[in-house]
């Protein structure tokens, strides 16, 4: 099951919550790894005050049981018992394609699908290749072998399942070529993430928020409007002009889904996302990325446009923020540690200076204040500039090893709309290695990905 369909399990059946038993990214299998996530009623993640308390509870365990029920068959969908306990299998594409048919019109989409539309999904062994295969080939009319990379395999068939240029080079490749189809979607492992390029053409994150949320009147479940729409701080500035111009909530919170989650039960936000190719809306507590594939099309299938239309049209309207993460990998803790504390340090003395052709207009810790439990989380470094530029500093823990410096540029121009973003970054890019010391602290002088 996916991570959206397992959210989506939770809030239909009003549970008090579940165990997802993952492996995330990583390769799973008896030699592979293994993980145990919980989801509250709220089908999202556990907020912190909730994972404290259960890390504290386990360090008063003592003892614990190993049932001798017998393995359950879970290939037909029935009731059977574990001793005492009721064990219900379901299917787990029918109450997710239940909701979909509820946000989209399917009727339109198949229109579009059965037509001479050239179409590719790519779910790199993931866990969304079977809904794939039955939302678009057999329920929506794309033809056979529209869904690539269909079969779950424990090791993703040797792909990183991370649907972004570096790692889904294969669709990148041919989404640049002359055989280009006309669309072409990418998910992760577990289905919460989505990448999205059209013929020779690719959209960022950052953008793909701000386009879903400029357009939802053509969504039959939005028609009549959405609260508001919220934002990790290291995602560009696009979605915020959106807002603005609909005169709609906005927010800004840190990385991490679980800070969209009070936005959305408190009815502040209806979608959000974040740079690391992750949207969603308020049907779920998740990111999802079919949800989000299903949006594009429907808007394509609304306006007749192609995807580098639909967004040189947006950039037409609201301006253009050429984009990018900078990812410095493998980093010794101690050093990206010291790293991040001594640019925090130098933050105070940045407003004013010139920085070869940026004027810093602010610097700052970022900080998010929850307007519903009103707890305090302090996020990366944010370094801004007179002309609308921005550097974002973050540290993740999420790389293969050790620590991951990750440094996001954003570059903002109403008139210079066609430019290669890393030229338009080049500049910002210097001036960003130079102000965290970059090269000098960790040996590096160039990012190990960029996306």
């Amino acid at each position: 099951m996916s991570t959206p369909a397992g959210s989506h399990i939770i809030l239909k059946n009003k549970l008090d919550g579940g165990l997802i038993l993952t492996a995330s990214h990583n390769p799973g299998g008896i030699d592979g790894d293994f993980g145990i996530k919980y989801a509250t009623a709220t089908g999202g993640q556990c907020q912190p005050a909730e994972s404290q308390a259960i890390q504290e509870q386990t360090l008063s365990i003592r003892e614990y049981r190993i049932s001798d029920c017998p393995d359950i068959d879970l290939s037909t969908v029935r009731t059977a018992r574990c001793e005492n306990t009721e064990v219900e299998i379901i299917d787990p594409f029918a109450d997710y394609i239940e909701m979909m048919k509820g946000i989209f019109d399917f009727a339109k989409l198949k229109e579009l699908l059965t037509s001479d539309f050239r179409f590719v999904f790519d779910a790199m062994n993931g866990v969304t290749g079977p809904y794939g295969k039955k939302i678009f080939e057999e329920i929506l009319g794309a033809p056979a072998g529209s869904v690539i990379n269909a079969v779950p395999l424990e090791d993703f068939g040797g792909l990183h399942p991370d649907p972004n240029l570096i790692y889904a080079k294969h669709l990148v490749d041919l989404m640049y070529s002359e055989a280009a189809p006309d669309f072409a979607a990418a998910n992760d492992g577990d289905g919460d993430r989505n990448m999205i390029l059209g013929s020779g053409f690719f959209v960022s994150p950052s953008d793909c928020l701000a386009i879903l949320t400029d357009n939802y009147k053509l969504i039959p479940a939005y028609k009549n409007g959405i609260y508001g729409v919220a934002k990790s701080a290291a995602t560009s500035m696009a979605v915020k002009r959106v807002a603005d111009a609909l005169k709609i909530g906005y927010y800004e919170v840190p990385t991490g889904w679980k800070y969209f989650i009070h936005l959305m039960d408190s009815n502040r936000i209806t979608f959000c996302g974040e740079e690391s190719f992750g949207a969603g809306a308020a049907h779920i507590r998740e990111k999802d990325g079919i949800w989000a594939v299903l949006f594009w099309l429907s808007i394509i299938a609304a306006t007749g446009k192609s995807v580098e239309q639909i967004t040189r049209e947006h950039w037409e309207k609201y301006g253009r923020s050429y984009y990018m993460r900078f990812d410095f990998e493998g980093l010794s803790t101690d050093i990206a540690d010291r790293l991040m504390a001594d640019l925090e340090a130098k933050l105070p003395a940045l407003p004013g200076k010139q920085l070869e052709n940026f004027k810093v207009a602010d610097a700052y810790a970022f900080v998010y204040n929850d307007p519903v439990d009103h707890s305090s989380t302090k996020n990366g470094l944010i370094v801004s500039f007179d002309d609308g530029s921005r550097i974002v500093y973050r540290l993740s823990g999420t790389g293969s090893s050790g620590a991951t410096l990750r440094v996001y540029l954003e570059k903002y121009s109403k008139t210079d709309l066609g430019s290669e973003p890393l030229k338009m970054l080049e500049e910002l890019l210097r001036v960003a290695m130079a102000i965290a010391e970059i090269p000098e602290r960790t040996g590096k002088h160039q990012a190990d990905v960029v996306t």
